[in-house]
């Protein structure tokens, strides 16, 4: 039967159907259920009725059955030691205190170690004035659990209570003697105080600090004697718990509370003292708040150099976090060394150390943009030891630590180089320096040390070794102007005059040149003060070869004017050479324009500008023929529209522009539309000359003018005429 009931399938069970899923409107909690529960009073139990005891048999009887009731539960379970508690109370009810101490006793047979217990048991005792059976329990009770500390709290009010004072001290001493915690040597200390037994408090406070070494309990110890008038004896407090902590265990509140008790007592010279040695002997970064009662206490008492003294070690303290927060913070270690170098009676190997901590803090990253700031350490390290401690062999060794440490083959600091090298011209070490130098030019060569060394060399006036090093300079430099013009400045200077040209020619001939205008003016400028001016001329002529440049042709025509005055020639001629080649500039400029198209809005503005300084050259040397000839000259400024595109090609709308139209490209304007007629006739002419298969009719159509010519002519010449279109669009005309 069993097999055939676990063969046959099993129907799952049935599960309720919910048609309807969506909630009820009314929602109704857990929390509303036991509310109305508690309104309706759903849960009513009826009190239990009450028995009266009328005669002794009757009380005998439920005496019988009462305990029959807790003796049948201790039997069930005696280690529940609440059914013992309420049968010892039960019986102390019916003023049975033999029972319920018989209860109680055999209860702590059970348990002993249960503190609810003794309390119970020791509480009914002393509520029915059994004092000897109360004295005796709480001496078992220390004897058997001497840390629960609720026995000696109410084992000594007892006493007291009944005011056996020599009874409770001998239970204080017994506790004391446990090594209780703070709390209980402070509940003794205060039971001596209420009877004025000052001596006592003392010697058992002396006890206390010693147990519990702790500076809160020393500092108690030192107002309780201040409180009760022992100035002195205070004082002594203080100085011993110094001494206890020692240096490894220092504590600021220690400091703190004995300089306040000094400043109460007036004695601001003591308390002055305390918080130096506290603030040399601990640590910055545990002294935070002492430094802030020191400057307070400055700022009271304190003169204006303690005060001073007490804001630099409040600095110093800060700036010590900074560096300890952040080593490779520069700028606070410049703060701090700064303010070290500040001051007057600062020891050398202070500084000195602090500046070896500094340094220590080397950049992680060989880029120099991080090696900037750190560098200036070594550079104030070096001027520190070379100006106030005035130890150059320190100062030679700062240098090469400094120099070895840098990685020549990424990057280099020039500064270094040249402060190391006028150290040791300052020390008449003119050797070492040049080996300095040369050895930064070997290693990492940089203009700033090649200028260095040569400006170093023109003041020892050694010329040759200038040459020298201009050479080696321009090996590693070629495209350098300033080099080139310094070089030929140094060969003038010396009048050597033909070396001087020499460098401006190879200068000149140079493949790339980063500045050659430069390069250009002080050739010809050289050749002035040498009174060349045909070979100025000539330089003039070489540069137009080179570059069309307005200001060029600008320079050009003004030297030719100051030349006829600084050689007290005819100022005709002059005028006249000046005004040749503004009229060779005038027209370089507009066959340059032609060659580059009449849109060049860059070659407008230098013809412009040409023009302009024509014109004023006119005004001030030339006649009226000669200025009204330049007048004509100059264009018109006409305002224009023109279409804005973005990048994609798309139309962004129009803007406005000032563009100038000249009277010479007006003029050439007729006979490039001329051109174009014939360019037109020229194409219907081969088209004719393709086309002789056909009829008469054509030939003669063809020989007019085609409607396609036609149309290709008048797109050129729109093409030709845009300043005539633009002069309409500015005249008012809708661009569309």
């Amino acid at each position: 039967m069993d097999s055939g009931a676990f063969g046959r399938a099993q129907k799952p069970p049935k599960v309720a159907k919910v048609k309807n899923k969506t909630p009820a409107e009314i929602q109704i909690t857990a929390e509303q259920l036991l509310r109305e529960a508690k309104e309706r009073e759903l849960e009513i139990v009826p009190p239990p009725p009450k028995q009266k005891i009328s005669d002794p048999d009757e009380l005998a009887d439920f005496q019988y059955k009462k305990r029959k009731n807790f003796e049948d539960a201790l039997r069930r379970n005696k280690n529940v030691i609440t059914n013992w508690i309420k049968y010892a109370q039960w019986e102390e009810s019916q003023k049975e205190i033999q029972r319920a101490r018989s209860i109680f006793e055999r209860a702590l047979d059970v348990d002993h170690r249960n503190i609810t217990l003794w309390l119970k048991y020791a509480e009914m005792e002393m509520k029915n004035k059994q004092v000897n059976h109360a004295r005796n329990l709480w001496d078992r009770a220390v004897t058997i659990l001497p840390r629960a500390n609720q026995f000696w709290y109410k084992y000594s009010y007892m006493e007291e209570m009944l005011g056996n004072i020599a009874g409770c001290r001998q239970v204080f001493e017994r506790w004391m003697e446990w090594q209780p915690d703070e709390q209980a040597w402070q509940t003794y200390i205060n039971f001596e105080l209420r009877y004025k037994e000052l001596e006592r408090a003392r010697s058992i406070y002396e006890r206390f600090v010693y147990v519990h070494p702790e500076v809160k309990n020393w500092i108690k110890y030192a107002k309780f004697e201040e409180r009760n008038g022992y100035i002195i004896g205070s004082r002594r407090v203080f100085e011993r718990a110094v001494d206890f902590f020692g240096d490894d265990h220092m504590d600021e509140r220690l400091f703190n509370a004995f300089a306040k008790f000094e400043e109460g007592q007036k004695e601001h010279e003591r308390a002055t003292a305390i918080y130096k040695f506290a603030l040399e002997h601990m640590p910055k970064e545990k002294a935070t708040d002492l430094y802030k009662a020191y400057t307070i206490h400055e700022k009271k008492f304190g003169e204006r150099d303690a005060i001073e003294d007490v804001i630099v070690s409040k600095r110093k303290h800060k700036y010590e976090e900074e560096i300890k927060e952040n080593p490779s913070n520069y700028d606070s270690w410049f703060d701090y060394l700064r303010l070290l170098e500040s001051e007057g009676d600062a020891e050398p190997e202070i500084v000195r150390d602090t500046y070896e901590r500094a340094i220590a803090n080397i950049p992680l990253v060989p880029e120099k943009s991080f090696w900037r700031r750190y560098i200036y350490l070594w550079i104030n390290y070096a001027l520190y030891e070379e100006l106030e401690a005035e130890d150059y062999e320190k100062t030679r060794q700062v240098y090469d630590s400094c120099l070895k440490l840098i990685p020549h083959r990424n990057f280099t600091f020039a500064k270094i180089w040249l402060m190391y090298a006028q150290f040791e011209i300052r020390q008449k070490n003119l050797q070492a320096a040049r080996k300095i130098l040369g050895t930064a030019l070997g290693k990492c060569p940089k203009n700033k040390i090649f200028r260095g060394y040569i400006d170093f060399e023109i003041q020892l006036r050694e010329f040759d070794r200038c040459r020298t090093l201009y050479e080696k300079y321009l090996q590693f430099g070629p495209e350098n102007c300033t080099t080139w013009m310094k070089y030929a400045e140094l060969e003038t200077l010396l009048g050597d005059c033909e070396r001087a040209r020499a460098i401006y020619e190879l200068a000149i001939k140079q493949p790339r040149l980063d500045m050659p205008e430069i390069l250009w003016k002080a050739y010809i400028d050289f050749e002035i003060e040498q009174e060349e001016s045909e070979k100025a001329r000539a330089l003039y002529e070489r540069l137009l070869e080179r570059t069309q440049h307005v200001k060029v042709w600008m320079s050009y025509a003004q030297f030719e004017l100051t030349l006829a005055a600084a050689q007290q020639e005819d100022s005709l001629l002059a005028v006249a050479a000046a005004r040749a080649v503004y009229q060779r500039a005038n027209r370089s400029l507009r066959s340059a324009a032609q060659a580059v198209g009449l849109d060049v809005a860059t070659n407008k503005e230098e013809r412009v500008m040409l023009l302009e300084a024509w014109q004023a050259f006119e005004s001030d040397y030339g006649d009226d023929k000669a200025l009204e000839a330049v007048k004509n000259l100059m264009p018109k400024r006409v305002k224009k529209r023109r279409r804005i595109q973005t990048e994609d090609g798309s139309d962004a709308g129009w803007e406005e522009y000032f563009d100038y139209i000249f009277p010479e490209d007006e003029a050439a304007k007729p006979n490039l539309k001329l051109l174009a007629m014939a360019k037109a006739w020229k194409m219907a002419n081969e088209t004719t000359t393709n086309n002789e298969t056909s009829n008469d009719e054509n030939v003669q159509n063809a020989l007019e003018p085609q409607p396609g010519a036609s149309t290709s002519k008048e797109s050129n010449l729109s093409e030709q005429n845009v300043d005539r279109d633009d002069t309409s669009e500015s005249s008012g005309s809708d661009p569309e």
